[in-house]
């Protein structure tokens, strides 16, 4: 579903801000994989994701997207077959449209006639968002007419997660979607994450940074740091591992200790 051929990005080249974000980076994903990533600040997930979102292009190699060359397609076209989430709650919705709206657009993005970004969805349609929304277990079925800008940040990030998916992407990518969220509602939209890709076997990339959740989660891991994969683990490797040996595994592998607090201390 997702191959990314050598690729490799370099922010401020040749002057003393130069950062290699990413260097020499290859992965390959198969459908229905639903891969955790683990790195501390500046360890090049962020950047892995803008690269396959289309943010920038990659300075060196390619990034193919079910078969498709897409290293050179525009983001706003590329986000027509992938999702995203930030750790940001306001950074997925539009709080002036109503909830009823920002399902809307979510929707029609996926349209092939671009004139249907302007037309009104229909009575179905407005029932399959309402249906959805009743899913989330939190009322907001009832409240489509309100604006996104009165819901709290976790219904606004189970909202988002909900537009990212209302159709099936191709890759879901979440960038530590329930770290800005209170304990009790992070639960509640991780457990609304795993029901979402179960359901739609979507393939599904998300960075954590707790360690015991990189290891539940999904049927893979991996580790970043320095803008390179210095881990990748799955099957039954994966499954007898604990979180002390991830530790002991990113120490072979950076040729350093995992210097992250709020990764360590993470339960």
């Amino acid at each position: 579903m997702l191959t990314l051929n050598h690729i490799s990005k370099t922010f401020n080249p040749g002057t003393v801000n130069e950062k290699k974000a990413l260097e020499d980076v290859s992965l390959h994903l198969a459908p229905g994989d639903f891969v955790t990533i683990v790195g501390s600040n500046g360890a090049g997930k962020s950047t892995l994701f803008n690269a396959i979102s289309g943010a920038f292009y990659v300075d060196q190699g390619s990034v193919e997207l079910a078969g498709e060359d897409v290293t050179f397609k525009p983001e706003y076209k590329r986000s027509r077959e992938m999702g995203r989430l930030f750790q940001d709650p306001m950074r997925g919705t539009a709080p002036h449209m109503t909830i009823e709206e920002n399902l809307a657009l979510a929707y029609l993005r996926t349209a092939k006639n671009q004139n249907a970004f302007f037309s009104r969805t229909t009575k179905a349609e407005r029932q399959l968002f309402r249906d959805r929304l009743a899913l989330l277990d939190m009322g907001l079925e009832d409240r489509m007419k309100q604006p996104v800008g009165l819901l709290s940040g976790g219904q606004r990030q189970a909202l988002t997660l909900l537009m990212a998916t209302l159709v099936a992407p191709k890759i879901l990518m979440l960038d530590e979607h329930t770290a800005a969220l209170d304990p009790g509602t992070a639960d509640k939209v991780l457990a609304l994450t795993r029901q979402i890709v179960e359901r739609d076997h979507i393939t599904t990339l998300m960075v954590t940074h707790n360690m015991n959740q990189a290891l539940e989660l999904g049927n893979r891991t991996l580790m970043m740091d320095s803008g390179h994969i210095v881990l990748d683990v799955s099957g039954e490797e994966r499954a007898g591992m604990t979180v002390g040996d991830l530790l002991e595994r990113f120490r072979a592998g950076a040729g350093k200790e995992l210097d992250n607090d709020r990764i360590l201390l993470s339960e």
